[in-house]
């Protein structure tokens, strides 16, 4: 089965990913294996999405994307897409770990007109007392910029945390300057086959621009980190409620760990 084949990944390429903390890989999934994938999580995100308001009702994160997560839950199909093992050995070589555990998974559908995704780190959501987080964004069809690919700051992981600036208005325009000042190089792939996927680590900053198409991009993302982390601070509302959800019943500094959260690869 191709989520048990391993997928190569040098020496090279983990260095790459190491400096700039992000890197784009092709053929994740290959692309004649993703159609029973694609409709499965599709079928999920319709029984499972909430949002029904028209885009120009919704506000700069509503506009970003159709959120919906833990599709595995509802899913057999999705459910072997997220606990697929070739993933998480991406993920685990990545970060130079043995193995990493799910934190979870979120489709992520940008729907045609909608706005940017303002700039962001994704573990300022996280409770993880580890830098060593990873996302894999994987797009689900053939994708160009003008749908919304990914545009990262390289380097800008070697940052660290910086503070509580949850996805909004505020956040782009702040962490757009501070991205601006610093003079990082911003990279944005132009084009993406259906199956390839970008890996970035949570500290990276990222943003997205307008789906200004008139088609939706169908993006997937697998959250993962190191086997053996640590619950952190529940130091914002955000990681509070991701706390509950996704490592429930845990306290700050117990064993990142539960029913939710298997260890892969």
């Amino acid at each position: 089965m191709i989520f048990d084949a391993p997928y190569a990944v040098s020496d090279a390429q983990v260095a790459a990913y190491q400096r700039d903390g992000h890197i784009l890989l092709d053929d994740v999934l290959p692309a004649q294996h993703i159609e029973p994938y694609h409709q499965a999580i599709v079928q999920t995100v319709a029984r499972r999405n909430t949002e029904t308001r028209a885009l120009k009702d919704r506000d700069t994160y509503g506009m970003a994307f159709l959120q919906t997560a833990n599709l595995w839950e509802h899913s057999a199909v999705v459910k072997e897409y997220v606990m697929a093992r070739r993933f998480a050995g991406i993920a685990a070589r990545l970060l130079n770990v043995r193995r990493v555990r799910l934190y979870h998974d979120q489709a992520l559908f940008k729907e045609a007109g909608g706005g940017l995704t303002p700039w962001h780190q994704d573990q300022h959501y996280w409770p993880l007392a580890t830098d060593k987080t990873i996302t894999m964004w994987m797009t689900l069809a053939n994708i160009h910029a003008e749908m919304g690919t990914l545009r990262f700051a390289s380097g800008s992981h070697a940052e660290g945390y910086l503070g509580d600036i949850p996805i909004s208005d505020e956040s782009e325009a702040q962490l757009r300057a501070f991205v601006q000042e610093r003079g990082f190089t911003l990279q944005q792939a132009e084009t993406m086959r259906a199956g390839s996927a970008t890996f970035h680590s949570g500290w990276t900053l990222h943003s997205a621009p307008p789906n200004v198409s008139d088609s939706l991009r169908p993006a997937m993302t697998v959250i993962y980190y190191a086997d053996g982390a640590l619950v952190g601070e529940l130091d914002n509302k955000n990681r509070v409620g991701d706390r509950n959800r996704w490592l429930p019943g845990t306290q700050p500094g117990e064993l990142a760990a539960t029913h939710l959260n298997p260890a892969l690869g």
